[in-house]
């Protein structure tokens, strides 16, 4: 996921202003950050704990001079901030449905012309058929990253009840719906989907 990330990210400016929304543990700013030595980022996240995580690994990369960041929520960034990039990422399946229209607009309505949005999360269809065959490979995934043995059982419930798991199809729609420009779908390992959406009719 993050290897194609850095080829559509290719395009942008070898200066750009880069948006993190739920940063997390930084991963993708460490990760662009060695590709892209001209870029800067805002990120910003609600958990306390994992933005001390992320500036205490930003520090030890030697980049968080090339960081600001921002404890809350999106809207603590001002629209007209004006980014090249934002990403989301497997973070919007954490997001209600009824508030992720509100989401991926806040995102859009950030960017510059021609700047890049990317948004990776949970995506699948858990009334589908081919669900329980899913559920078995995600089981998979989990016990390889560590997973306990309670956490595996709780896994079908944590999918349905804890998060909000939509459809690819789903996902597309509410791109669509929230006036984003052609939303491509690049990537899917699994459950993670990933699109990205240029903000320029005239780019192609």
């Amino acid at each position: 996921m993050h290897l194609l990330i850095r080829l559509i990210l290719q395009r942008a400016p070898a200066d750009a202003r880069v948006l993190c929304v739920g940063v997390g543990t930084g991963a993708e700013i460490l990760a662009l950050s060695k590709v892209f030595p001209g870029w800067t980022f805002v990120a910003i996240d609600p958990a306390k704990g994992m933005l001390e995580v992320c500036r205490e690994r930003l520090q030890q990369a030697g980049i968080l001079e090339r960081c600001e960041l921002i404890h809350g929520y999106l809207d603590e960034v001002a629209q007209g901030e004006g980014f090249d990039v934002v990403l989301n990422i497997l973070v919007a399946h954490f997001v209600k449905r009824d508030d992720r229209r509100g989401l991926y607009q806040a995102m859009w309505s950030r960017l510059r012309e021609n700047g890049h949005l990317i948004s990776t999360e949970i995506s699948y269809d858990l009334t589908s058929e081919t669900y329980p065959l899913m559920l078995d490979n995600w089981r998979e995934v989990q016990l390889l990253m560590g997973a306990s043995v309670e956490s595996l059982a709780k896994l079908p419930l944590a999918l349905r009840n804890q998060l909000t798991v939509i459809s690819s199809q789903d996902t597309d729609a509410l791109l669509k719906q929230s006036g984003i420009d052609m939303p491509v779908r690049f990537f899917q390992a699994f459950m993670i989907n990933g699109w990205y959406a240029i903000k320029s009719s005239g780019y192609l």
